[in-house]
């Protein structure tokens, strides 16, 4: 607005923060969380720092695992089996979307219970999942671009933000983890993957 500029915003710094939240509620007994970002990712870096002051609110420590390029996966599965955390988040960019499959594989392998962006990966065997509706924000982002190439400008357009966040939980995932969800975040969840 004002400018050039328009879109949709996902709102992931503040998303980063309630997913290391709702994290901790799956996993109360978690005090060392590994956190795996691109650490190059300007933007990741500033959800990082949004997962630090969380993390000092709940009381963890993180194991922070920034990642580089696809070499350095190995390098942040080596850290986490050398020094095993309670629980994982993954904060997804292009990098770190690349090498998800690896890093859900990882999970599953050494028992880590792992917070994730995208609904898919729990239903894909991950654990639990918070954000917005990407494919309506997809949707919406389509829309802008037809509006825009009928003759609307950008600065009259507003950034839009998600009506609607998705928590998804994979009862499967937690009972092989050993884990017992809460009933109140079973009841907040939008799909429950039994």
């Amino acid at each position: 607005p004002g400018g050039n500029e328009t879109g949709i915003s996902d709102q992931s710094n503040v998303l980063s923060a309630k997913r290391l939240e709702l994290l901790k509620e799956v996993v109360p007994k978690a005090e060392r969380i590994a956190i795996l970002w691109n650490a190059d990712d300007l933007a990741m870096t500033l959800r990082y720092q949004e997962i630090e002051k969380a993390a000092n609110v709940l009381h963890v420590t993180l194991q922070p695992l920034g990642v580089r390029e696809p070499e350095d996966f190995d390098l942040a599965f080596t850290a986490m089996t050398r020094e095993p955390p309670d629980a994982l988040v993954l904060v997804t960019d292009v990098l770190t979307n690349l090498n998800r499959k690896r890093v859900l594989e990882f999970a599953t392998a050494h028992s880590i219970p792992a917070m994730y962006e995208y609904g898919f990966l729990v239903r894909e065997g991950g654990l639990t999942s918070y954000g917005p509706d990407f494919d309506d924000m997809y949707r919406r982002a389509a829309v802008y671009v037809d509006r825009i190439l009928k003759g609307s400008k950008p600065s009259d357009l507003p950034v839009e933000q998600p009506t609607r966040y998705y928590l998804l939980v994979n009862l499967k995932t937690a009972k092989t983890l050993s884990l017992t969800i809460p009933q109140s975040l079973l009841l907040r969840a939008d799909e429950v993957i039994q």
